[in-house]
């Protein structure tokens, strides 16, 4: 469907309503919601977590937070005495769900949400009115779990034979840790028919982890448009979204993630991601490409804003 259809509605420099461009200094009033945590967030932060509390022994736990976002415990005051005195063995990655391996048979898992952080305190640090989860170590501070209103993180006590049933993986393919040949990338994005890239790329069934933001980024690395279906694309243009989702997933980790006006993530140290500065279209309608070929352009895709360039085909 196109503009005008009921499902999209565009905007843009050649829109019929330029006004929706932005505010009155030209820039863009992107949606304020909640952003899921995408892949490479999700990584650094499990590569930073396993680096610095690996062999580390949990001394307390304090739950600010709901009993509702707790399970595997019977109440908030459970959840600490089943996790003081193991030590940190590992932090792994299962999909977007951060596993905190104790040892002894027991997995400390956390799922971010949307819009929840992991974040490392020193003990003095005054605790921010959203924490829910604060992990005391017995060295070098704390692990505290932050979640703004509406973001509904999980944390879920399990052991390693209840991991398959409890936390269920995608069976898409996750690019930061399984890369595909792009032959096998091909040959499941073709078996897809008539699903369009867009709504394709955020299904877990064929890719782990890939938000607005990133799937934005990789169709126009792609030079592909969002609603060309699956079935449609030519071999070289197969191959050219293959490389796209794979470079632009290892680049965003490399540059420690996104921040963004109105994404103000940051790591697990509290220090601001540098991708930001990469970004081609993602919130910048109205602006010059930077590749200096076209203006950047949005459409409204099932609630959602895309952004792109024209000669996305």
């Amino acid at each position: 469907m196109g503009p005008g259809s009921g499902e999209i509605q565009e905007e843009g420099p050649t829109g019929s309503s330029p006004s929706r461009l932005g505010g009155d200094d030209g820039t863009d009033t992107r949606d304020t919601e909640q952003l899921m945590a995408e892949l490479p967030e999700v990584e650094i932060a499990r590569r930073d977590l396993d680096k610095d509390v690996s062999g580390r022994k949990i001394k307390s736990v304090e739950v600010p937070g709901p009993y509702s976002m707790l399970s595997g415990v019977p109440s908030k005051k459970a959840l600490g005495p089943k996790l003081e005195g193991h030590k940190i063995v590992s932090v792994s990655r299962r999909g977007l769900w951060l596993l905190f391996d104790l040892g002894d048979d027991l997995i400390l898992a956390m799922d971010l949400g949307h819009g929840a952080y992991i974040r490392r305190h020193a003990n003095k640090d005054a605790v921010e009115p959203d924490t829910v989860l604060i992990i005391q170590l017995t060295q070098t501070g704390q692990i505290r779990l932050i979640a703004p209103k509406d973001s509904e993180p999980s944390v879920v006590l399990l052991s390693s034979d209840e991991i398959e049933d409890k936390i269920p993986l995608g069976t898409g393919f996750d690019p930061a840790a399984q890369p595909i040949p792009w032959t096998d990338f091909g040959r499941l994005l073709r078996a897809r028919g008539k699903e369009k890239l867009l709504h394709l790329l955020a299904d877990e069934s064929f890719i782990i982890g890939i938000g607005p933001i990133y799937a934005d980024e990789i169709l126009h690395s792609a030079l592909l448009r969002y609603d060309r279906t699956a079935e449609s694309l030519t071999i070289q243009e197969i191959r050219r979204l293959y490389r796209a989702v794979v470079e632009t997933v290892h680049a965003a980790i490399k540059h420690r993630g996104t921040t963004l006006p109105d994404v103000d993530y940051v790591d697990v140290f509290g220090k601001p991601g540098n991708y930001g500065q990469y970004i081609e279209v993602y919130g910048r309608v109205g602006q010059r490409g930077k590749s200096g070929r076209g203006d950047v352009r949005k459409l409204r895709v099932n609630a959602r804003a895309h952004y792109f360039c024209d000669y996305q085909v």
